[in-house]
Parts: C-alpha cells; structure tokens; sequence
C-alpha cells in the first residue's frame, strides 16, 4: 500500500472525504503523428512536439490520460465517499468539427468511463460551457437536447426530482446524507459569453430555485455544497474580471451572502488551474471558502507562458459541520509520465500542510490570502506553483524574483 493511501486512510478516521474531477475534455482526434500540426484538432494547428500516449501541453486530453487519472484514482477511494464532476467533457475544437450530437456522445462517453472505474460510488455532475453546441448562443435549440441527455445519463446517480430540473434547466439539488446537500448549479447561463440570457434577470428560473431550495435546506437544518462549472467572482488570471456576467455574478454573490450559515463551501472548475476565495459580508466577515480545482486536461494556448499538469483531487470534511479541512492534490508530471511511457501520478501537496493552516475554513483561508501580498511573500510563490500544478519550476523561481511578490 502506498504512502499517501495510508495517510489518507488515518485521515478518515476522524473526518468524510469526497473526490472533485473536472474538465477532461477529451480530444478523440489524438493521435502520434510524424507531423506534430496533425496531432490533435485542439491544437488549431499548433505544432504539438512534445506529444506523447499521455497528452500534450498544446492539446486536449487523450482517452489514455483521462482513463489513468480514473485508474489511479480509483484505489484511493471508499465505499462512504462520493465524487463531484464539474463539467466540460468536449475538446477546444472549431465549431465546424463538432455538433450537439457529437457533444452529447462526448459526454456520454465519459460518463460511461467514470462508471467503468467508480461502480458503486455517487457522482454529481454539473454542467460545463462546453458541454453545449454551439458555443454562442447556449440558449439554443439544442440546450433542451443537452439537459434531455444529461437527465437520461446521470440517472444512475440521481433521484427523480434531480432528474427533472436538471432536464428543465440543468441544475438540481440531491441530498448526499443526512445533513449534507449538494446544490449543482448551471452557471453557464449567467456566462459572459452567452448572449441569449444577457437581458434576462432569472434565466431558466435558477435564482428563484437556489433561494428557495436553500431556504427549504435551513429549515431542515442541513448545510450544503454549492458546485458549478464556472466559478462566481473573478477570474484569477484576468484583474477585475469576472468569469460570469456583472449583473448575474452580483445577484448570485448577494444570495450566496444571505445564506452562508446553510452553505460549507462552493467548489467549481472552468480555469483550468488551482486557486481559492474567500466569500465576506457585506461588513467584511469571512463566510464561506470557495475552492477551484485544476482540470484534468494540460491544454494551453501556445502564447501561453505557462499550463498545468493533469489533476484531480480531494477533500476532507468535517462529519458534523460539512466544514471544508483540507484538500489532497494528485497530479501527473506528464512531460515525465510521456518519457517514461508510463504514468505515475502523485500527491502533490496536501493544503494544510503546504500553508500552515489548521482547516480551510474562511478565517483561516482570508488570512492566508492577505499573507500573499506581502512584498516577496514566500506564501504567494507556493501558491502560484500550485495554481500551475508544478509545471514549471522556472516560472515558479522567477515568481519569487518579482518585486513586491
């Protein structure tokens, strides 16, 4: 038995543990080929020449990196655990190459891999912006295909009354276990790119919904996880600038604030990268930790500096107040893994451990996000080569080079 399935295993004697996937975006098109524009179609014909069985930096995931991440993964995991799967299954492709047909069997497929390799555990899915056709507008005629779909093939692992809003409007509530709920929410309807809700004040009734489902939550004195694709707030890469639309991003902060006794934590994916934030009151308390995890495909533009390695990981929570501990980061190095012809993931860091911290619940998470801008902080340096999950340690060395970082 390895290490960190060890440590993992003593951990759970004194807490639950659920698992978050997000973004596969697997590129059926990947292939080895002598000529390295022809590799993958996400590339955009990008020379992919450092291609190998696991992936590139230039292109979506290949059914071999997606599968070893599940094999890896499946392992660790227990009977009491369950896994969250924030959406985006297609790859970066032109338009032209895919269709709502296509999408919908994309995402079939990797429902059908993650049931392969986790049979007896509950998933609950969210929708990602690429799990639609087209990508502009989203509110096309092929949305009621796509929530029709989802319905049919998350049915093994969620009950009726998630069924039903999910084939309405792609979002549903289900409880885990006595206690815990989990709220999927369909983020992309307030996405910035998404013209066709850009002049509605509750697309597809969600606001309303999320209000009301919470509120039945606290009369049932249950707390609540909150997963989305994409993420409220800002963007980590992008200054004042929020992934979602500003109207829709302020309405679901405010709701996200009137209920944050009943909500233990928000968990989303979209960026590709590791990040976290932390959700105060309008007097500046610290409420809720919000957590994005980094996805499992590597892709970047190639005028990218920098990508991320393949990632999944895990949570640690607390059995009586749903509070978020701590975080199990797993990666693969897969400029390694493409050498060696074989995948070895690995933990990657283990939060608390990494900052310092006892928990990851907000008072402890703001402080150490107001520690990252201290001039030269060493804590900021970590942080970022997390965000890239250790991808290139030079830009993790010329980040503590920076001045007033």
């Amino acid at each position: 038995m390895s290490s960190s399935l060890l440590l993992v295993h003593c951990h759970l004697h004194l807490s639950g543990r659920f698992w978050h996937i997000t973004d596969l975006h697997l590129d059926p098109s990947y292939h080895l080929a002598p000529d390295p524009t022809k590799v993958c179609s996400s590339s955009k014909g990008a020379a992919a020449s450092h291609a190998g069985p696991f992936g590139d930096f230039l292109c979506d995931s290949p059914f071999a990196l997606i599968q070893s991440a599940f094999a890896h993964m499946a392992p660790l995991t227990q009977p009491q655990d369950f896994i969250i799967w924030t959406g985006d299954s297609p790859p970066h492709v032109p338009a032209d190459e895919l269709s709502t047909d296509t999408v919908i069997q994309v995402i079939s497929n990797m429902t059908q891999t993650i049931r392969q390799h986790f049979p007896n555990l509950t998933v609950y899915p969210a929708l990602g912006n690429h799990d639609y056709w087209p990508q502009v507008p989203f509110m096309s005629s092929s949305t009621n295909a796509v929530y029709k779909a989802a319905a049919r093939l998350w049915k093994p692992w969620l009950q009726t009354e998630a069924l039903l809003t999910l084939s309405q409007g792609g979002f549903y509530s289900q409880l885990v276990k006595p206690g815990l709920r989990v709220l999927s929410l369909n983020t992309i309807l307030y996405y910035g790119p998404n013209e066709a809700t850009k002049n509605m004040t509750d697309p597809a009734g969600q606001f309303e919904w999320l209000e009301r489902t919470l509120e039945k939550a606290a009369r049932s004195l249950e707390k609540v996880y909150i997963i989305a694709h994409v993420p409220v707030g800002y963007l980590p890469f992008a200054r004042s600038t929020p992934a979602l639309r500003e109207s829709h991003n302020e309405r679901l902060v405010a709701i996200f604030r009137d209920h944050s006794d009943v909500i233990a934590g928000h968990f989303y994916g979209h960026t590709h990268r590791d990040s976290f934030m932390v959700l105060m009151d309008r007097h500046g308390k610290p409420v809720n930790s919000l957590f994005v995890s980094p996805a499992v495909t590597p892709i970047k533009h190639v005028l990218e500096p920098y990508s991320n390695n393949p990632a999944f990981r895990a949570y640690l929570y607390n059995t009586e107040d749903f509070a978020v501990l701590d975080i199990w980061q797993y990666y693969l190095n897969l400029t390694e893994a493409n050498e060696e012809q074989r995948s070895s993931w690995r933990l990657e860091y283990i939060m608390t451990e990494a900052f310092g911290l006892a928990d990851l619940r907000p008072p402890g998470l703001l402080r150490l996000a107001l520690s990252f801008g201290a001039p030269r902080s060493e804590a900021f340096a970590v942080y970022f080569a997390h965000y890239m999950v250790a991808y290139d340690l030079s830009v993790f060395l010329l980040c503590l080079c920076i001045p007033g970082k």
